[in-house]
C-alpha cells in the first residue's frame, strides 16, 4: 500500500494529471476514494434552529416582505451549514436532498398559484384561518394537519382569518435542481378558483382509512389533506401497546389510493415520544428535518446532544447514529428523503450495538439565538 500511495505522488503522475486537465479529463485513480468512499460522507450536519429565533425573524420580515411586493412567499428556509458552498443560494438545502422552510402568512394577504415539479408540502404548527387551494380545492388549515402538493398541480394560499398563520414548508428542490428537472409556472390569474366544495378531499375521507371506491385505481393526490384530529386517533391507538425501540409510536402519511407515501419523493411522520422514553440509536441512509409539534427532550446526533423544545426544528443527516430521549410526552412530525433512497436501491439502516444501544455523549449543541 505505502509503494502505491508513493507512486500516486510521484512526479510523472502529477505531471500526467496535470497534462489531461488541459483537456478537461480528470484521473480516476485520484478520484475513486472520494467518489466512491468505504459508506456514506454527507455534506450535511447535525444542525438545530430554535423556534424563538425563527418567529423573531419571520416577525421581522413580515415588516418587509410581503406577497404582493414581489415575495410571492414569505418564507425563511433551513440552511444547513454543512452545505452553504452550494451554489446558488446552497440549493437552499436542509439535507443533500431536501428543502424545508417556516413561511408566515398574514390575515388579509394572498399568495399567488403557481405549479412547479417539486413536490411539495406542509405542516401547519401555528393559528387558523388560512387556506391552500390546490387544483381547485380550497383546503382550510388548522394546527397539526398535514397537506400535500404533489408536483406539477397547481397551488396558492389566502388567509381569511384574523391572527397570523405559520406553517412548514418542504420540497424536494435539491434534488431537482441537482439533476436538472426544475420547471415552474405563473397561474393565469393571481390565485386559481375553487372548483369543488371546500376541504373536499377530506370529507371523502372522513371515515379515516376506508377509501372511496372511486379511489381503488391510483392518483396523484386523492387526500390533500390529513387532519390532525385523525393523526392524534391513530397514534393514540397505537400507545397501547409497546413501543418501537427506536421511533417510540410512529405513524406514516400514506396515499389511499396505492398505499404508498403521501408525497412521491418525500416521506412524512408523526410520532409521540413518551415521557421518560429512551430510544435506542440507529442509523440509516435517508436523513431527516424534525419539527417538535409538542413536548421536550433531546436528541444524541453522532454523539453530540441536541436539546429541543416546542416549536424548534432539527436535522439528522442520512448515515448519522441518533437516537430521541423524551423529558415530557413529545410529538415529532419529521420529514425524509427515504422514498428517494428506496428508489435508487441504496436504502440500509444498521443497528448501533455497543453500550447497550446508546451513543456516549462527547459533546453538546449551542443553537444561535438574536
Amino acid at each position: 500500500m505505502a509503494e502505491k500511495m508513493e507512486f500516486f505522488h510521484s512526479q510523472i503522475v502529477k505531471e500526467f494529471n496535470r497534462e489531461i486537465e488541459k483537456y478537461h479529463l480528470g484521473p480516476l485513480w485520484h478520484a475513486i476514494p472520494e467518489l466512491m468512499p468505504h459508506e456514506p460522507k454527507p455534506q450535511a450536519v447535525a444542525y438545530l434552529w430554535k423556534w424563538k429565533t425563527l418567529h423573531t425573524k419571520l416577525m421581522e420580515a413580515r415588516e418587509i416582505f410581503t406577497p404582493d411586493r414581489g415575495g410571492e412567499r414569505r418564507a425563511i428556509y433551513l440552511q444547513n451549514p454543512g452545505l452553504k458552498h452550494r451554489e446558488p443560494w446552497g440549493w437552499a438545502s436542509t439535507t443533500q436532498t431536501l428543502y424545508a422552510a417556516v413561511q408566515l402568512i398574514l390575515p388579509g394577504e394572498t399568495a399567488p398559484s403557481h405549479r412547479h415539479t417539486q413536490s411539495a408540502l406542509r405542516f401547519i404548527t401555528n393559528g387558523s384561518g388560512a387556506y391552500t387551494i390546490v387544483q381547485g380545492e380550497r383546503i382550510f388549515m388548522e394546527e397539526g394537519d398535514y397537506l400535500i402538493t404533489p408536483g406539477g398541480l397547481w397551488h396558492g394560499h389566502a388567509h381569511l382569518g384574523a391572527e397570523p398563520m405559520i406553517w412548514m414548508d418542504a420540497l424536494d428542490i435539491p434534488t431537482l435542481y441537482s439533476i436538472g428537472g426544475t420547471f415552474f409556472e405563473h397561474y393565469p390569474e393571481k390565485i386559481e378558483q375553487p372548483k369543488v366544495p371546500d376541504n373536499y378531499s377530506s370529507q371523502r375521507y372522513a371515515g379515516g382509512m376506508v377509501r372511496p371506491i372511486s379511489d381503488r385505481y391510483p392518483k396523484i393526490a386523492p387526500l390533500g389533506s390529513y387532519k390532525w384530529s385523525q393523526t392524534l386517533a391513530a397514534i393514540h391507538g397505537l400507545s397501547q401497546y409497546e413501543p418501537d425501540p427506536y421511533d417510540g409510536y410512529a405513524i406514516e402519511y400514506i396515499n389511499p389510493s396505492n398505499g404508498k407515501t403521501a408525497n412521491p419523493n418525500i416521506a412524512a411522520w408523526m410520532q409521540k415520544i413518551p415521557k421518560g422514553f429512551h430510544s435506542k440509536a440507529h442509523r440509516h441512509t435517508y436523513s431527516v428535518i424534525y419539527q417538535v409539534f409538542e413536548g421536550s427532550g433531546c436528541s444524541v446526533i453522532n454523539g453530540v446532544r441536541f436539546d429541543w423544545s416546542k416549536g424548534d426544528y432539527f436535522v439528522v443527516p442520512n448515515w448519522a447514529w441518533h437516537e430521541h430521549i423524551a423529558t415530557e410526552d413529545s410529538f415529532l412530525f419529521s420529514v425524509s428523503d427515504l422514498p428517494i433512497m428506496e428508489k435508487f436501491s441504496v436504502q440500509r439502516e444498521e443497528d448501533y450495538e455497543k453500550n447497550q444501544g446508546h451513543q456516549e455523549i462527547t459533546d453538546e449543541f449551542k443553537p444561535l439565538l438574536p
